[in-house]
């Protein structure tokens, strides 16, 4: 009895687990290029002496869906949205590389470009800083250029060009923080290379590649399998009391 409740404990905590990924999703279904979560198990022997037919439930993280959004039109001169492929590059923290999907970017008080998110947008050298400016304009290769304050609204001039990168999709991950970075076993010597073949689309942001509906319906389902789960383990501890109260009576 010890072994059958302990298989629906784990089928159970892995319905948790799993839920907990779908709600995840669920709620990001409106998030500027947030990218939905897989979650899975398997079933994995038991070891040791047992009956062959007897397994336990194992999770899996078998990755991230890097599978475009849709485009949604806002007309904001700041607002970018990479078209098929590619990452724009931001800094996390100083030193470090991560990609993101979310366009929605701003100028703060010090002429940083920033995400929505906060963070800084990088380019040729670093974060781009933009020089007070009547008018930003970004162009479809991710080049940056202003009508600088005062100036001749026809006098545009280049001031930076967004990182953006397209490392292989089987080389990255999403981290905790929700960006992507590559994985460790395929980390670079230094930060990857800008690829110039990638466009952004401006005045539009990418949406959330997360099907809501779908996500609810699979919901429910991942609820009625932990229902399920603990109905076979409230199953087991009944067999197990019944089989001490017949051991009682010999």
């Amino acid at each position: 009895m010890d072994r059958s409740l302990y298989i629906s404990m784990s089928g159970a905590k892995q319905n948790m687990l799993a839920q907990q990924s779908n709600a995840n999703n669920l709620a990001n279904a409106d998030t500027t290029g947030f990218k939905r979560d897989f979650a899975a198990a398997r079933s994995m022997p038991v070891f040791g002496d047992h009956h062959p037919s007897r397994a336990y439930a194992m999770a899996e993280r078998p990755g991230t869906d890097f599978s475009s959004g849709p485009m949604k039109e806002t007309g904001r001169d700041l607002d970018v949205a990479v078209r098929g492929e590619g990452w724009i590059a931001v800094e996390p923290e100083p030193g470090d590389e991560a990609y993101t999907r979310a366009g929605d970017l701003q100028i703060d008080v010090n002429g940083i470009l920033r995400t929505g998110d906060g963070l800084p947008v990088l380019g040729n050298g670093g974060p781009v800083a933009i020089p007070p400016a009547d008018k930003v304009h970004i162009g479809a290769d991710g080049t940056i250029s202003v009508v600088p304050a005062g100036g001749p609204a026809d006098q545009l001039v280049d001031v930076d060009r967004i990182k953006l990168v397209n490392p292989p999709r089987d080389e990255i991950e999403k981290s905790e923080d929700g960006l992507v970075r590559r994985k460790p076993e395929f980390a670079l010597d230094g930060p990857e290379v800008a690829d110039g073949n990638i466009r952004v689309e401006t005045g539009f942001l990418e949406g959330s590649n997360v099907n809501a509906i779908e996500s609810l319906i699979q919901n429910l389902e991942l609820a009625r399998q932990y229902e399920m789960q603990v109905k076979a383990m409230q199953t087991a501890d009944e067999n197990s009391q019944a089989m001490a109260r017949m051991l009682q009576d010999l």
